[in-house]
């Protein structure tokens, strides 16, 4: 069977063209593009106790089981059968016991994944397998996890760590798992205060970070390229500047200071060295931003952009050499493209409509945006393009990132109705199926941004 998907995986490289970071570069990025791949279908067994065999351990079994399927089925790499779990205990042997290799021999599923729970020593511990259909009594991969202390989060993460696993090792390693990864957003916590929240990527657990009481509203936040950091705009005495947040040690330090001016849509490039920003400090024009750049070692600043109209939201490509980001200056916003120098300026969109809020892809393949009121998707050389949300009017949505996969989204949305509904966080595939409402209550959740892979 693992032959069988190994080939299916290889067979793709034929239909997908690479892209060319730059023109004069030789070497070229192959992508796997999972969408040309079927779905494998994987039979979920369950996941009992240790010690008992039985799934109804409080609830533990059937709530690891939900968690993987969700999982799953969010990839684009799995297709979960609808099919009864049938639980069976784990010996000593762990992934070699030949009671579940048996059953899973005998379902005739492709791939079936089961496992157990246990606690030991104030530890929780998981074990996990996978077995690959056919004759064979070997398991395909298996995976032992322990941590403490024994909380829910605890527990969601090494399932979530078993869901990367299962993607990583029927893709050969080429489609990193997102269930691990987290989402930084804006929410309105009360009238004229909007702090930062921190949530696992399918909403669970949202947190508000540290945060200045005297500064009552943050906006456009964004990662740093190792997950240890966010930036973002706040205000300090009606001006704006852009701040670094450590997410371990929870310490805040102004990388711009308000100057009396706009600074805002911080965007950090890949390689973590340079700050790309929006800032109307030097503006001739009072009110019109300009892209700047920032080295975050030395503090020297040098602005790419100028003239007479607005340019913001800046956003790296991935190897860093360009910067994609959203001017007016030929009337409506549109979305341009230029070199990471502020050279060789180039307009990406063309709509009547006003396009703006650019997020290029972790992949490189595409740069989603804001077009008109709903989200669309356009390759770096304008030659595809692709809306992604539709809905009636009322249903604006916006600020679009991307997932480390390059085929996820999250975005902000007013939906439903009532003029005085909040916006919420949701998460959507990059070919407009799947929508998922990530956040619950509150008044007003914005400005989601999507973590890297790195820890």
């Amino acid at each position: 069977m693992m032959k069988r998907l190994t080939q299916l995986i290889l067979l793709v490289f034929s239909f997908v063209l690479p892209l060319v970071a730059d023109a004069q570069m030789n070497e070229a990025e192959v992508i796997l593009d999972t969408d040309r791949l079927p779905k494998i279908p994987i039979w979920i067994m369950g996941f009992a106790d240790g010690e008992t065999g039985q799934q109804d351990d409080a609830g533990i079994g059937k709530q690891v089981d939900a968690i993987l399927q969700a999982d799953l089925r969010r990839t684009h790499v799995f297709k979960v059968m609808k099919r009864a779990t049938d639980t069976l205990p784990l010996s000593k042997a762990g992934c070699r016991a030949k009671a579940p290799i048996v059953k899973a021999k005998a379902s005739t599923a492709p791939v079936v994944t089961w496992g157990r729970l246990g606690r030991k020593d104030g530890k929780l511990f998981l074990e996990a397998c996978a077995y690959d259909g056919g004759k064979t009594d070997l398991i395909a991969i298996g995976k032992r996890y322990a941590g403490a202390p024994i909380t829910v989060r605890l527990l969601r993460s090494m399932v979530h760590r078993w869901a990367d696993e299962l993607v990583s090792h029927y893709t050969l390693g080429r489609v990193p798992g997102i269930a691990r990864t987290e989402i930084i957003y804006v929410s309105k916590v009360k009238a004229g205060r909007r702090d930062l929240f921190r949530m696992d990527y399918d909403g669970f657990g949202p947190r508000r970070l540290p945060s200045d009481p005297k500064l009552h509203l943050s906006t456009t936040p964004n990662w740093s390229p190792d997950r240890r950091a966010v930036v973002y705009t706040t205000w300090r005495d009606h001006n704006q500047e852009i701040a670094w947040l450590d997410l371990g040690k929870g310490k805040r330090r102004i990388l711009v200071p308000p100057e009396e001016t706009l600074n805002m849509t911080p965007s950090v490039s890949p390689d973590g060295r340079l700050l790309a920003y929006a800032s109307a400090r030097d503006s001739t024009t009072r009110g019109n931003s300009h892209i700047f750049i920032m080295n975050l070692k030395t503090d020297v600043k040098k602005q790419l952009t100028d003239g007479a109209r607005a340019d913001l939201s800046p956003t790296w490509s991935p190897d860093g050499r360009e910067i994609a980001f959203e001017s007016d200056r030929t009337g409506r916003p549109q979305i341009y493209i230029m070199r990471a120098d502020g050279s060789n300026v180039r307009r990406l969109t063309f709509e009547k409509s006003s396009n703006n809020a650019p997020a290029w892809s972790p992949l490189g393949d595409w740069i989603a945006y804001v077009c008109g009121l709903k989200l669309c998707r356009i390759s770096p050389d304008g030659k595809r393009r692709f809306q992604i949300t539709s809905g009636p009017p009322s249903e604006r949505d916006e600020s679009p990132s991307w997932a480390p996969d390059g085929r996820h989204l999250i975005f902000s949305s007013k939906r439903g109705r009532g003029r005085k509904r909040p916006s919420h966080i949701y998460m959507i595939q990059y070919d407009g199926t799947g929508l998922e409402q990530l956040t619950k209550g509150g008044m007003h959740h914005s400005s989601p941004a999507w973590s890297p892979l790195s820890e």
